[in-house]
């Protein structure tokens, strides 16, 4: 299998504009990101999808290899589909932009889950710990069947659980998950995806996974330690330089 990662990087944003070039310990995000991507064994090639000069230019300063693509796409599926207009790949990571310190070995281990013939689409999920994590709407909710496919992401609360008042109670009664928003796809899954228009839950929710369920895509969950640092907001830019600083970010 020829295993192809795509970083989709916009300019805007609402919260952090410019953000892939936002300097992590004197190094722009977007190589923080390209170089965790590299590093993974099992990941043949590394490409940033953008529709930004400025972040291209940057990228091609660093070596990396980078596609501009249309700024009309609405996500960054759409921009990870659109770079196989010029890419061979049976499988694809798509692999968000702001995640600095992402654990190469969970890259692999994704590519990994498609030895299995019956996996087309697959996404990392870790056990929810706190209470702020089980209900703060900013944090994705997910519950899987037994084979580890996904039946349902939410904002809310899932599962309710109806005997219980105290929801720091539910965490020793029910093991709850959240998302981890990083996916991979077969490339003809990843086409047929793209093609779907928005459906009603992901509008609903704002939850583009939620397309693929709703159209009886079935998601494979992968379970890790892995905790998302994710760079949105000045707070986190700061917040991430301070480990820099004080050498107490983990990185695999």
């Amino acid at each position: 299998m020829k295993t192809l990662c795509v970083i989709p990087a916009r300019y805007a944003s609402t919260r952090l504009p410019g953000k892939p070039l936002a300097l992590i310990g004197g190094k722009p995000m977007i190589q923080w990101v390209y170089e965790r991507a590299s590093a993974a064994e099992l990941i043949d090639k590394v490409v940033v999808a953008t529709d930004n000069e400025e972040i291209k230019a940057t990228v091609e300063a660093f070596g990396g290899n980078v596609r501009m693509t249309s700024p009309e796409l609405a996500s960054g599926t759409d921009r990870a589909a659109a770079v196989l207009e010029s890419e061979e790949a049976d499988i694809i990571v798509n692999l968000q932009g702001d995640e600095p310190f992402i654990e190469s070995a969970l890259l692999s281990r994704m590519v990994q889950v498609f030895e299995n013939p019956e996996i087309d689409m697959a996404t990392p999920i870790k056990r929810i710990v706190n209470l702020n994590e089980l209900t703060n709407p900013n944090f994705v909710r997910v519950v899987r069947d037994n084979m580890h496919f996904a039946l349902y992401f939410s904002r809310a609360v899932v599962p309710f659980v109806r005997d219980i008042s105290d929801k720091q109670q539910w965490l020793e009664r029910h093991r709850f998950y959240k998302h981890i928003g990083i996916y991979a796809y077969r490339k003809n899954l990843l086409l047929k995806l793209t093609a779907l228009p928005q459906s009603s839950l992901e509008q609903s929710e704002r939850l583009e996974q939620l397309r693929a369920l709703e159209n009886g895509i079935k998601i494979y969950t992968v379970e890790t330690e892995y905790d998302s640092t994710g760079v949105d907001t000045p707070e986190d830019l700061e917040f991430v330089n301070k480990l820099i600083q004080n050498n107490t970010y983990n990185i695999d």
